[in-house]
């Protein structure tokens, strides 16, 4: 019988071999990616191209270039193709990254000759249809009128661009006035010099005459070949404090943020930890501070932002406006706490066994296990990261987390924005 009284025993997983995909490459040189560990006759087939907002010419051009992608070929209109993906009980998935676009068709296994074809129309001959372009801006337009009445959304906008700077792709956002400069045309001509296929990753059990099948879709795509483009960051303000006046809001949202190494530096799984001790989940330093004891928000996190060039720790919460300096002040002193004072080895343990056991849980099923393995090539990783990852963090000590937190968290290095 089951003992609901007595806790099951931890066990320590230090390690985390992924299981290996079949990696097919294509006449046309193109990588396909197969993970078959699916029982159910269900498939994800993913299309990723270098065509996120690194390679912008014009700020949201990635974003509209993309969502257009289904909303028209030069046989079908957005209707057409809307219907025949639900009559085969399929849905398409298209996003627009910092650094990549996915797009994604999910399907039935049964249902795939049907809607493949279509799929590939859409990301191969799309007709970016002017009604649907304007109406894509419309909707755009109206919620950027609505986000920026909200002082998180202005926060979280204001802070990347003081990491990045405006004119850097992590840090730009769209405006009204880049809304007017976007043309048809220049989707058009963007999606001709970016949208040249990188990769392709299939979950789901497929036979040979359905491999068969997407080589065959798959081969009018070119592969990748274009030079990649870096805009340079603009200079970032010398100022580190910023304050927005919103007289008419109620709350100060808070953000205090710096770039910080990236998944390939040896120090990444210590910094992990550390984020994971100062804000990473409920039992953090930053959330018994600032809401347990103090009461001043419902909730405070920290998190890191790992992307293909960069990577920055952002801190974020919303407060009273009353409690906004006492926030910031006891953010900073905590931060400031954990490059000066030895963490106690009993918070440190904890805080190791909840990330080792959450990161676990991030391979639960077959789609996000090949979500890691498609970090691990898109980002250029050692086929062992996770594996690294965890050992790295299993090893960190409190030796490790001080040095850790005395190069990597300075203070001086960090942004500091309210707005409210």
């Amino acid at each position: 019988m089951l003992d609901r009284k007595s806790a099951p025993q931890f066990v320590e997983i230090v390690t985390s071999n992924l299981p290996s995909p079949e990696v097919i490459t294509l006449d046309n040189g193109i990588p396909l990616i197969h993970f078959d560990k699916v029982n159910q006759e269900v498939l994800r087939i993913e299309l990723i191209f270098k065509a996120g907002k690194w390679y912008e010419p014009k700020v949201g051009i990635s974003y509209f270039t993309s969502h257009l992608l289904d909303k028209g070929t030069q046989s079908k209109s957005s209707f057409q193709i809307a219907e025949i993906f639900d009559q085969f009980g399929s849905s398409v998935e298209i996003s627009a990254g910092s650094d990549f676009v996915s797009a994604s068709l999910y399907t039935l296994t049964k249902n795939v000759n049907k809607v493949l074809p279509l799929f590939c129309d859409i990301v191969h001959y799309p007709s970016f249809p002017d009604s649907e372009f304007t109406l894509l801006k419309d909707i755009f337009r109206q919620n950027l009128k609505i986000n920026d009445e909200k002082s998180s959304y202005l926060a979280s906008k204001a802070i990347r661009q003081n990491i990045f700077g405006s004119n850097h792709p992590y840090g730009s956002s769209v405006t009204e006035k880049d809304l007017d400069l976007l043309t048809r045309q220049d989707l058009v001509n963007f999606f001709q010099t970016r949208f040249s296929l990188h990769e392709v990753y299939i979950t789901g059990k497929v036979d040979s005459d359905i491999l068969k099948m997407f080589a065959k879709n798959l081969s009018e795509f070119s592969i990748t070949n274009q030079n990649q483009i870096h805009l340079a960051a603009s200079e970032a303000p010398e100022v580190k404090a910023q304050h927005i006046q919103k007289p008419e809001s109620l709350q100060s949202s808070i953000r205090l943020g710096k770039r910080v190494i990236n998944r390939s530096n040896p120090d990444y799984p210590a910094l992990v930890l550390l984020n994971h001790i100062l804000g990473g989940y409920f039992g953090s330093r930053l959330m018994k501070n600032i809401r347990e004891e103090k009461g001043l928000n419902y909730g405070i996190n920290s998190s890191i932002h790992a992307l293909k060039h960069d990577a920055f720790l952002l801190v974020g919460t919303d407060v009273n406006k009353e409690n906004c300096t006492v926030a910031l002040s006891e953010i900073k002193s905590e931060i400031k706490r954990l490059q000066e004072v030895g963490i106690d080895l009993g918070e440190l343990e904890t805080a190791k066994h909840h990330l080792l056991g959450s990161l676990q849980l991030e391979t639960a099923n077959p789609f996000s296990v090949l979500e890691k393995i498609k970090t691990i090539r898109l980002h250029n990783l050692n086929n062992n990261f996770y594996s690294i990852l965890l050992e790295g963090i299993q090893v960190s000590n409190q030796d490790t987390l001080i040095r850790i937190a005395q190069t990597h968290l300075n203070e001086n290095n960090f942004f500091e924005l309210s707005v409210g």
